[in-house]
């Protein structure tokens, strides 16, 4: 269908010459004959492009001009009457009517005209093509077109559009990102604001946020999306929450969002989720929890809405990622006070945490277990506790494990545990020295750091020392950790090496490996590290004597 002189130009030019004759609502009238100049614009505009003949959203468009051209024109008719056939109060409502109807006309002509979809050649969505390229170029038309569906038309239309680009986007990654740069997001985050369409259009929102590169996108709707929603984990079905809360664990990492969530009873809502939602939903509605745990400033909130009796719950009941979610949680909340630290653990927080580590996670999942048992640890009346539960030999062996920042926790929870001589002793029964010198060596930087904290608690136990003695690398790790350029705490290799300084054999190990030029430096820090001024002394006074007496 194309607007041509032989159609709807005659027509909407014969309106619009017949406006000023009207009787009634002449300020009406007057607006939408305004509307109809901008309705015919945008209707030439379509036309021009040879596409719009088959295009079925240009077609469908068309259609609808013109009937709602047909009723306007018998309106202008009745309003040209002196006296108004249906009455005035019922023909008000119709010029409203038809108002409103040339609004959604021309702002669905307008994102017609926009979206590029009458340029595109007609392509056929076939997933099992065998080009790649092709395939994306197949899946950009497509989705395109149900980008711009989605924002005209029928309520039923929309819906349409909605589902297959539901099933598009749940495909492949790569559609995903296709989508957004296709401009989705705006369109889904205004789409919210419509019921019939908000748990579809969650679902797609959760979808784009599973894919990390797409988050920004999502981050830079603000509030606006953030305040949709909270609506939703408050008023929405089961499945819509479990959406809501698979968007908002993308969108919760950044401290803004985080503040809004807490200050908009965003944590309320997801408490009662972890309580009384489905197992998926509560492993969702945790993961949130457990990005706004990060925030110092939100910890207020959590402890308003009573948050660690239901995380407490959870940890020991819930399924392996929500426990995991509920644990990291947990940690966070308690990690600066000591007194949270006495009321989980009276609550049965070590029970939990053994059951957990005993159902057989992954080495990644156990990250969350280890951080908490760090965190409890640095009390020392439940890390009497945690020893006697058997922890140190769980921590142990997982200094040997694959997974980088589980066998970084393991070595600062080992620290943290090593505070008498005891416990000292316990840890040394494990063996654990042999495996912290070699992590002296590691290639990153924070596991480096954290064999050398392990090491410094440990060293004081007169096995340990002597075990660590017996280290080819021992000596020679620790020394090169006080090289300036390794962006680490000083604190910690300097106290390991002050306890062997009495070896005369350490000495001469700790010279030859450099010590003393790196410990100069370390001393000319702005920020003093405590006991490497004495070491240094210590040293510079076996290099005299060895000087004098030789060196054989």
């Amino acid at each position: 269908m194309k607007i041509s002189d032989n159609e709807e130009n005659p027509l909407l030019q014969s309106i619009l010459n017949s406006i000023p004759d009207v009787h009634h609502f002449k300020g009406k009238w007057s607006l939408i004959r305004s509307k109809l100049v901008n309705l015919k614009t945008h209707i030439s505009d379509i036309s021009n492009f040879p596409s719009s003949v088959t295009n079925n959203l240009s077609l469908d468009l068309l259609r609808s001009v013109s009937d709602v051209l047909s009723d306007v024109s018998s309106l202008c008719e009745a309003c040209k009457a002196i006296n108004l056939p249906n009455g005035k109060l019922r023909t008000q409502n119709d010029v409203d009517s038809v108002s409103g109807r040339l609004d959604r006309l021309i702002h669905d002509a307008g994102v017609l005209l926009k979206s590029c979809v009458l340029q595109d050649d007609v392509v056929v969505f076939d997933s099992s093509s065998s080009s790649s390229s092709s395939k994306k170029d197949s899946v950009r038309v497509e989705t395109r077109c149900l980008i711009t569906r989605l924002q005209i038309g029928s309520s039923e239309s929309r819906n349409s559009a909605m589902d297959s680009l539901v099933g598009i986007l749940y495909e492949d990654d790569k559609n995903v990102l296709i989508a957004v740069a296709q401009g989705v997001v705006p369109v889904l985050v205004r789409l919210l604001d419509s019921p019939e369409m908000r748990e579809k259009t969650v679902a797609a929102i959760a979808r784009v946020s599973s894919v990390d590169s797409s988050n920004n996108v999502l981050i830079a709707e603000g509030l606006l999306l953030l305040n949709n929603l909270l609506r939703v984990l408050e008023s929405g079905s089961v499945f819509a929450k479990e959406k809501s809360c698979i968007a908002l664990n993308a969108l919760s990492r950044t401290k803004e969002n985080a503040r809004a969530i807490g200050s908009r009873g965003g944590i309320s809502s997801l408490l009662e989720i972890c309580q009384v939602g489905t197992p998926n939903s509560q492993a969702a509605a945790a993961g949130v929890l457990r990005n706004l745990s990060e925030f110092a400033e939100i910890k207020e909130n959590f402890l308003e809405e009573n948050a660690v009796s239901v995380l407490l719950s959870l940890s020991a009941s819930g399924t392996c990622s929500s426990q995991e979610n509920a644990i990291s949680c947990l940690s966070q909340l308690v990690s600066d006070d000591n007194q949270l630290k006495l009321f989980i653990a009276r609550e049965g927080v070590i029970d939990s945490l053994k059951n957990y580590w005993d159902s057989s996670p992954t080495i990644h999942n156990l990250e969350a277990a280890v951080n908490l048992v760090k965190n409890l640890s640095s009390c020392p009346q439940i890390a009497e506790t945690l020893i006697s539960d058997g922890f140190i030999n769980r921590l142990v062996s997982l200094l040997t494990c694959g997974v980088l920042t589980v066998r970084i926790a393991s070595a600062k929870a080992i620290y943290e545990l090593g505070f008498n001589s005891r416990t000292r002793k316990d840890i040394w029964d494990c063996g654990c020295i042999p495996v912290l010198v070699r992590m002296l060596d590691g290639k990153a930087i924070e596991e480096r750091e954290a064999a050398a904290m392990a090491l410094s608690a440990m060293i004081c136990h007169g096995g340990n020392m002597k075990m660590f003695r017996k280290e080819e690398r021992g000596i020679i790790g620790t020394v090169q950790l006080l090289d300036p350029v390794l962006n680490l705490d000083k604190k910690y290799p300097v106290s390991i090496l002050a306890y062997l300084v009495q070896w005369k054999k350490c000495r001469k190990e700790m010279i030859d490996a450099g010590a003393c030029m790196y410990l100069k430096k370390v001393a000319e820090m702005a920020d003093d590290v405590e006991g490497a001024k004495k070491l240094c002394e210590s040293l510079g006074k076996g290099k005299k004597l060895w000087g004098v007496f030789g060196r054989g």
